[in-house]
């Protein structure tokens, strides 16, 4: 790759889109010390409620990059599901897993996406390095074979066309991805022809904190309460009721909008007909491009999960992109996100399709049998916590990429965060302060003899921190010459009984790159180095 004369530094990163997926990547990077552009072909951020639901493993990846703050000022916090049968009688109501705060952090969380953006980018642009332009789309790149690309940038509105050579480009431009279509990327799925119709409205009477899934095969209706009086209702849409893309007549609006509430017409902010996809890119990377979020991945809306796929994306590229921006890990590393982040975004568009065809069915037979099913599940303890928890919900789980070692159930999924106890004050705190922003290699109540070999084992192929976990109620160890932690509440023992007196590597992302034994050391830290395909000794970022 060139290096800027001036700088001696590789040129910025280009981010196409400044939506929520985008501004999040944009700050994550800026976090590693990379530079950033930002191009948005709108004047301004978008002023359409989209997404309104971020979850627990969103805001953990906002803390990564100091904004967690930001988004948590316009959430609402902890909210469920609350699903009704045909008859529109309470069938189950899903919270979340259980315990709560799992990993820090409300499970699910209401918000309003204009809100989100808004703060987003007037935080993105306080951080140094991180350079964000509305009205400006790309029209076309060319890879150089220095390892640079040129991109060809044009003003909204004239002919200007400039051009700037950047490092890499992220595709965070929506479903009608321009970076998709330039790299020649088809996407493969369904297209799903019903209509629905949203509604985003104001001074609205319901306070529930939870979305209402009302599953009466006559009109499938979801309903769900925000901040300040704003609701969103959605209809599914009878056959010649609306049309997609087209703004239906308030005399439609308010008929189905009545039957929940008093509704004028300067109530409404915003009312549109759409249809839904589920349909995943052929590929996510072609050279020294990437694709992220609904530009990778599109999925219906009934699981809430398509804003929150997009951030565990952004989670997974900005670690590894860094790497590679600051000579520490060679490109390899980034066929490793497609590998890593599309069998889980592919079964979260499978899952999404299945509960909209099971929640939202427009079939009375098939309501009945969901009812009865539901209500039979009910039953029973565990039937009651698979509801309740949503354990229907596909867990990601890394087998291929950067995970090494013996097979163990802890590798390749996320890790708590729990909170620990951190000498000398010993006042909670939670763990993701003390694992710091890179890897981190955690003994679990492992021999601290053990120390020496396993640091000496990785010394020179992995920079990492050092935390030293105490499990049951004892005190961390002193005077070992890295972090000691102990258990605060019994949450740490549950995350990480199962590694007891083994070693952990938490990846920057915070899932598990391997859990391995004193005397497997060089071998994992060996493995780990290929699989980054490390090519220099760590450099400071």
């Amino acid at each position: 790759m060139i290096i800027d004369a001036a700088s001696g530094t590789p040129p910025r990163v280009l981010v196409v889109g400044a939506g929520p997926v985008g501004l999040t990547v944009a700050s994550l990077l800026a976090a590693r010390d990379v530079p950033v552009l930002v191009v948005e072909r709108k004047s301004t951020t978008s002023d359409e409620a989209k997404a309104i639901s971020i979850d627990d493993e969103s805001l953990r990846t906002f803390a990564a990059s100091g904004l967690a703050e930001t988004v948590l000022k316009i959430v609402v916090p902890g909210t469920g599901t609350r699903y009704f049968d045909r008859r529109n009688r309470p069938l189950f109501h899903a919270g979340g897993p259980k315990p709560p705060y799992r990993r820090g952090f409300p499970f699910k969380n209401q918000f309003a996406q204009p809100e989100l953006e808004a703060a987003l980018v007037a935080a993105v642009e306080k951080r140094p390095g991180v350079e964000v332009r509305f009205g400006t789309e790309l029209v076309s790149y060319t890879e150089e074979p220095d390892g640079t690309v040129t991109v060809y940038l044009r003003d909204v509105g004239s002919a200007r066309i400039s051009t700037e050579p950047v490092s890499w480009v992220l595709g965070c431009d929506g479903g009608r991805s321009t970076v998709r279509e330039l790299c020649g990327i088809g996407m493969t799925g369904t297209s799903h022809e019903e209509v629905w119709l949203v509604v985003d409205t104001v001074g609205d009477h319901h306070r529930e904190r939870y979305g209402m899934h009302h599953g009466d095969p006559r009109r499938p209706t979801v309903v769900v309460p925000g901040r300040d009086g704003r609701c969103r209702y959605e209809f599914l849409q009878l056959p010649d009721e609306s049309v997609r893309g087209e703004r239906p007549s308030f005399d439609t609006v308010h008929r189905l909008v009545s039957r929940h509430r008093p509704i004028t017409e300067d109530q409404i902010e915003r009312c549109t007909a759409y249809t839904f996809n589920a349909v995943v890119a052929d590929a996510w990377r072609a050279g020294r491009v990437l694709l992220l979020g609904d530009a990778a991945h599109m999925m219906p809306p009934f699981a809430g999960q398509g804003l929150n796929s997009g951030i565990r994306d952004a989670a997974n590229v900005a670690w590894k992109l860094a790497g590679v921006w600051h000579g520490e890990f060679g490109e390899r590393v980034l066929d490793t996100y497609e590998t890593e982040r599309k069998p889980h975004a592919f079964a979260t568009v499978r899952f999404s399709e299945r509960l909209g065809q099971i929640v939202m069915t427009t079939s009375r037979v098939r309501a009945l049998l969901r009812d009865l099913v539901v209500r039979a599940m009910r039953l029973t303890a565990r039937g009651r916590g698979y509801l309740s928890e949503m354990r229907f919900r596909p867990v990601a789980v890394y087998t291929d990429g950067v995970v090494a070692g013996t097979p163990h159930e802890l590798t390749g999924r996320e890790l708590p965060q729990p909170l620990v106890l951190v000498p000398p004050s010993l006042r909670p705190r939670r763990a993701d302060t003390v694992l710091g922003d890179g890897f981190a290699i955690v003994g679990v109540d492992v021999d601290p003899a053990d120390w020496h070999q396993v640091l000496a084992a990785f010394d020179g192929r992995l920079r990492a921190s050092a935390v030293d976990v105490v499990l049951g109620d004892r005190m961390p160890r002193t005077g070992a010459g890295h972090v000691s932690v102990a258990d605060a509440d019994g949450a740490l023992e549950a995350a990480l009984e199962a590694a007891k007196g083994a070693f952990v590597v938490v990846r920057p992302d915070r899932y598990v790159a391997a859990v391995f034994a004193a005397g497997e050391a060089a071998a994992v830290a060996r493995r780990l180095a290929a699989r980054l395909d490390r090519v220099a000794a760590p450099a400071p970022m």
